[in-house]
């Protein structure tokens, strides 16, 4: 989270180190760094939380709000929500590919082969790294390859465990909110901070428990600043939560336990279709 979300938000640009530069770092996960830098700096940091422009809004297999158009294939969310946690840098590596647009017609398979063969060789280096290379080369200085292969693959579980805790956390909370298309047309500056405010949800915890999320258990500070350095968001967690308190405006701030919970019950309720209005 440190060194792959927050250097390629280009919060280390001012150093001038073309090793830490946000435009061109490449990141030790499953995804393609520069798919990321679209489907996320450009595209959800744009849109935060605006239905049908957003697609971090449950990614394509989660229904977390009423707002959300029912499906049949909710009904087994707590399943497909379970799998992407399991899998979560896979699902964020394929969310640049737009299945969905080829599956409706919309994009052809043509428009889909390059991008593939980006996806499947980032996949492929990641694979014989983690699961080929380092185990051969504790097998050459005799050590236990298999011991090393397995923690491989416990580290990249840990890490898609953490991360989808972190993320759901940060974005689908109770007090979260989501925004009709509508609501982008003519948007001033100062209704998208007041949109990045609404859309968003920190987590309280010490200096440690911040630093093992890369500061982005500060989700509402990273919303109005994407790329300023992100251990300075404590110290302005303070003054925004100041003025949104000042303004009359909800600062979304709990617990990851009770932060999570609010997840879960979301993802149980809304895997059915809203209930019928009864006439009076």
């Amino acid at each position: 989270m440190e060194l792959g979300h927050n250097v390629m938000h280009g919060q280390y640009d001012w150093m001038n180190d073309p090793e830490f530069s946000g435009r061109t770092y490449e990141w030790d996960i499953a995804g393609p760094s520069d798919f990321w830098r679209h489907t996320h700096n450009h595209i959800h940091h744009t849109y935060t939380n605006v239905l049908g422009m957003d697609d971090d809004i449950g990614y394509g297999v989660v229904r977390l709000f009423p707002e959300q158009r029912w499906k049949p294939f909710y009904r087994w969310q707590p399943l497909w929500v379970t799998l992407q946690a399991l899998l979560f840098q896979y699902s964020v590596a394929v969310q640049h590919l737009r299945l969905d647009k080829v599956y409706k017609g919309k994009m052809s398979t043509a428009e889909l082969r390059p991008l593939l063969r980006v996806f499947m060789a980032k996949i492929g280096r990641q694979w014989a790294k983690d699961y080929l290379f380092f185990p051969l080369l504790a097998l050459l200085f005799g050590a236990n390859a298999l011991a090393v292969l397995a923690g491989n693959a416990l580290a990249n579980l840990l890490r898609n465990l953490w991360t989808f805790l972190i993320i759901f956390c940060g974005h689908f909370t109770e007090q979260a909110a989501v925004f009709p298309k509508e609501v982008v047309n003519d948007e001033s500056r100062g209704h998208w901070y007041l949109r990045q405010l609404r859309g968003s949800s920190n987590l309280k915890g010490g200096k440690l428990f911040h630093i093992l999320s890369g500061n982005l258990s500060h989700q509402i500070e990273h919303h109005l600043y994407p790329d300023l350095p992100a251990r300075r968001y404590a110290a302005m967690a303070v003054e925004v939560r100041e003025i949104a308190q000042r303004y009359g405006q909800t600062y979304n701030c709990g617990s990851l336990g009770a932060q999570f919970g609010t997840v879960m019950r979301r993802i149980w309720q809304y895997r059915r279709p809203n209930p019928v209005a009864q006439p009076i």
